[in-house]
């Protein structure tokens, strides 16, 4: 593993009309000066996006062997970590919301679970591999780059969207801790057990009881990650019984234990660990630089 590299974030909130159907927008820039590589995972999380300049990440949905991806890579919705390493490179990403990946993913989100596959090769994607051309060898500095996704995407932005409404009904019950069972889901909703299941595997892409149980864990680990010296039973989320309960929830979605997991050097996520918290529901909203505002036709305000 590098011991000498430089890391730059760069996070970009994309224009209003856009952020019910994406997370923030990011820059990646990774300098590792002595040749090596360095070594990460990713949470649990949405689907996301990412655009690779340079030298694509190695990567792998849980335990599964490090492989090379491809300059344009699509991760499904996950229930267990993207492990990753990173040589010399600059990537842009993109999540997609549920809400997102209904208004512009023609393909059920389960189909797609737990899964990394080259989007340029997938035709669901289509629409998103333009961006790649945009970002590989452009000449526009990064706030311009980012301008210009913000512009091609706001092209696609009037797209109907499916059951809009009880997605985002959907989305917002999830992400709330005073939701605590599949139940209270339903009257959230107004959906029976049947057609619960039924909209959170085509947009969502795991069964309810699942998304709920991820979702405490991932408030669980914001508390721990962006609160330091705070403990695992300081940080546990109300939902949670006890410890145990969570140790189990920890290795289900992890693959490790919770002092594995602390033990293990986070050299990468400690710097982009509040974002990615807010754009998986479970932390606050952080204050991002906004890039251009667009209205409803495109058109600059």
């Amino acid at each position: 593993m590098s011991a000498d590299f430089h890391v730059d974030v760069r996070f970009y909130r994309l224009s209003q009309e856009l952020e019910p159907y994406f997370t923030a927008l990011y820059l990646f820039d990774i300098d590792c000066r002595d040749g090596g590589r360095v070594r990460d995972c990713l949470h649990p999380e949405w689907a996301a996006m990412r655009f690779s300049e340079a030298v694509p990440p190695f990567g792998a949905v849980g335990a599964g062997p490090l492989a090379a991806q491809p300059p344009f890579v699509v991760s499904g919705v996950t229930s267990k970590p993207i492990h990753f390493e990173l040589v010399t490179s600059r990537t842009w990403g993109l999540g997609l919301q549920p809400a997102g990946w209904a208004k512009f993913v023609p393909a059920p989100a389960r189909d797609f679970a737990n899964r990394v596959v080259d989007g340029q090769r997938e035709a669901p994607f289509a629409l998103f591999a333009p961006i790649l051309d945009m970002v590989r060898g452009s000449p526009l500095p990064p706030d311009e780059a980012a301008v210009r996704i913000n512009d091609y995407l706001m092209r696609h932005v009037l797209r109907p969207v499916p059951n809009e409404v009880l997605i985002r009904a959907c989305h917002d019950a999830v992400c709330d801790p005073e939701v605590t069972s599949v139940a209270e889901l339903g009257e959230r909703t107004g959906l029976s057990a049947r057609s619960l299941e039924r909209l959170c595997a085509r947009y969502f892409g795991f069964p309810p009881k699942l998304l709920l149980r991820r979702q405490r864990l991932l408030r669980s680990l914001a508390q721990f990650m962006l609160n330091p010296g705070r403990s695992w039973s300081q940080a546990l989320d109300r939902q949670y019984h006890d410890q145990s309960q969570f140790v189990r929830d920890f290795h289900d979605f992890m693959g490790m234990t919770p002092s594995e997991y602390a033990e293990r050097p986070h050299p990468i996520l400690d710097r982009i660990a509040a974002q990615r918290m807010a754009d998986q529901g479970a932390a606050p909203r952080t204050d991002l630089p906004t890039i251009l505002r667009y209205g409803p036709q495109g058109q600059g305000e």
